[in-house]
C-alpha cells in the first residue's frame, strides 16, 4: 500500500486573532494539571492554598527561559548564525534538564523567602512535575520532533498504536520510533508510582529524589533511541550523561541526608518548627 500522501497534523491550534501553537498549548495544559494536583495536595499537607500558585508564577517562566538557554547553548553553531531563531520556542527546542535546573533553583529561593521547607515543597510537587512532562511530550508529537530512528510501518502497527500516531511518525518519507510516546508513558507510570509512594510515608525529600531517579532512568534509555540528541562529543549524549549524574546524586542525597539527620521528618508529618530535621 502507498502511504506517500500522508499529511502531518497542523502544528497551529488557533491562527486568529493570534497564532497559538499546539506545542505551547500542550505544555501549558501539562503545567495547569500539575498545578491543580500540587495545590490539592499542598492543602492536605497544611500549606496555604496559594503557595504553589505563587511558586509557579516565578518557576514556570524561569524554567522555560532556562530550558531554552540550555538548548541554545548546545546548538550554538546554529543559533550564532541565526540569532532570530532563539526566541522561536513554538518551533520546539526546550531542554527538560535546563528547565528542571531553573525550576529547582527557583523553588529553593522561593522556599527560603517564604520560610518553608524546600524538600516539603519538592515532595508535594514531584508527581506534578512528572505529570507535566508526560503531557508536554505530546507537544513534541505535534511538531514531529524528539523521535527515534527509522522503523517500518509494520513495526508501528505491531505496537497497536492509533492511526493518527502512526501517520504523524511518517516524516519525509520515513517512519520513526515514537520516542515521545515511550517517554510519556514512562512518565505516566511515574505519576502512579509517586502517588502510591505518598502513602508509604517516605522521609522528607525522598519522594522528590525518587522522581529524579525514575525520570532519569527512563530518559537514559529513551534518549538512546533518539536521532536529535544534544551531543557532548560525537558519541556522548548530554541527556544520558546528565541522567546518570542525577541518579547518582539522588542516591547520594538520600544516604547523606539520612546519615546527617536531615531526613528525620516524613512526608505525612505535620509541619514542625524549623529545626535541623526540617531542612
Amino acid at each position: 500500500m502507498f502511504f506517500g500522501n500522508i499529511q502531518p497534523l497542523d502544528p497551529i491550534l488557533i491562527d486568529w486573532p493570534i497564532t497559538i501553537y499546539w506545542y505551547g498549548a500542550i505544555i501549558g495544559t501539562g503545567a495547569l494539571l500539575g498545578l491543580w494536583l500540587a495545590t490539592r495536595e499542598g492543602e492536605r499537607r497544611g500549606l496555604n492554598k496559594d503557595i504553589f500558585i505563587d511558586l509557579v508564577l516565578f518557576a514556570i517562566p524561569i524554567a522555560i527561559i532556562c530550558a531554552r538557554l540550555y538548548y541554545v547553548i548546545f546548538q550554538w553553531d546554529h543559533y550564532s548564525q541565526n540569532p532570530g531563531d532563539i526566541i522561536k520556542i513554538w518551533e520546539g527546542g526546550l531542554a527538560i534538564h535546563g528547565g528542571l535546573i531553573g525550576a529547582v533553583v527557583t523553588g529553593a529561593v522561593f522556599a527560603k523567602v517564604r520560610d518553608v521547607s524546600f524538600w516539603k515543597l519538592a515532595d508535594i510537587a514531584a508527581p506534578s512535575i512528572i505529570l507535566g512532562q508526560a503531557v508536554g511530550r505530546w507537544g513534541n508529537f505535534m511538531n514531529q520532533e524528539a523521535h527515534g530512528g527509522p522503523v517500518t510501518r509494520e513495526f508501528l502497527e505491531g505496537l497497536y498504536l492509533p492511526e493518527f500516531i502512526v501517520n504523524q511518525m511518517y516524516i519525509d518519507g520515513t517512519y520513526y520510533h515514537p520516542t515521545f510516546l515511550y517517554e510519556s508513558l514512562w512518565n505516566l507510570a511515574g505519576v502512579v508510582i509517586l502517588l502510591l509512594l505518598r502513602k508509604v510515608n517516605l522521609r522528607r525529600g525522598e519522594l522528590f529524589l525518587s522522581y529524579v531517579i525514575w525520570y532519569s532512568v527512563g530518559r537514559f534509555f529513551v534518549e538512546g533511541l533518539r536521532t536529535d540528541s544534544l551531543m557532548l562529543t560525537e558519541t556522548l549524549r548530554i541527556a544520558q550523561v546528565i541522567s546518570i549524574a542525577l541518579v547518582l546524586l539522588a542516591i547520594a542525597l538520600i544516604v547523606i541526608r539520612r546519615v546527617l539527620g536531615y531526613a528525620n521528618q516524613r512526608y505525612l508529618d505535620h509541619e514542625a518548627s524549623p529545626t535541623k530535621s526540617a531542612k
